[in-house]
């Protein structure tokens, strides 16, 4: 039989958005509590006592609000580059569009600002490329099995001089706070010292100022 405090736990952690909730305090714990009663009770296998539920929801929210204050980012020196009118693109993994790839790695030229992400997952291909290769792109791609495709992204690259790799939870708090403000996320790229987010072009501003926002300390304290 589950306790009171992990049946919560779990309510909670199926909906990722509850966090910020409760760490900002805007959420009423009696009223989730009531909302989530049933579940709780179907989980425990007993009846359980509307404030049981409310201390567990409050305990767990002083544990995540400790647990983000301890994830204050150390040393971590970073600049923010922007690069507009990117594509992107996504399809079905296969030997042709393997060969193809060259071609378009010829073509891009990064020296001279042109942005390429290439993402090899186990059955699909991810593209994400400046604009002005989209005819090139298209042609490589135009006997292949097309998945999705967008235009009129945005590329915004955090790139660290400080130990970003070796800092733990940065990914998932910068994902956290853009889903926070309703900033879908198209691709995310990380190398060893830089995190890109590829986004809508309407939400480029937004996301700016939330990324600044949390990496200068407004984020993790």
């Amino acid at each position: 039989m589950e306790s009171v405090s992990n049946c919560v736990k779990q309510i909670i952690d199926r909906t990722p958005f509850l966090y910020e909730m409760l760490i900002q305090g805007i959420l009423s714990y009696s009223n989730y509590a009531q909302s989530i009663m049933p579940t709780v009770r179907q989980m425990h296998g007993r009846e359980v006592k509307l404030s049981a539920i409310v201390m567990a929801i409050r305990r767990y929210a002083e544990e995540l609000r400790k647990k983000e204050a301890e994830q204050q980012p150390s040393n971590l020196k970073y600049e923010i580059i922007m690069k507009t009118n990117i594509f992107d693109l996504n399809l079905v993994r296969n030997d042709s569009i393997m060969a193809k790839l060259g071609k378009l790695y010829d073509a891009v030229s990064p020296s001279k600002g042109d942005f390429l992400n290439v993402t090899l997952g186990s059955h699909e291909v991810s593209l994400s490329v400046s604009e002005k290769y989209r005819p090139l792109v298209e042609d490589l791609v135009r006997d292949e099995q097309v998945l999705h495709q967008m235009g009129d992204l945005v590329a915004l690259s955090l790139v660290f001089s400080g130990d970003f790799m070796s800092t733990p939870g940065i990914v998932y708090e910068a994902v956290r706070k853009l889903a926070w403000e309703q900033i879908n996320v198209n691709e995310i790229i990380s190398t060893m010292n830089e995190l890109t987010f590829v986004i809508r072009r309407d939400d480029s501003m937004k996301a700016f100022a939330v990324l600044q926002s949390f990496l200068d300390g407004g984020g993790l304290s």
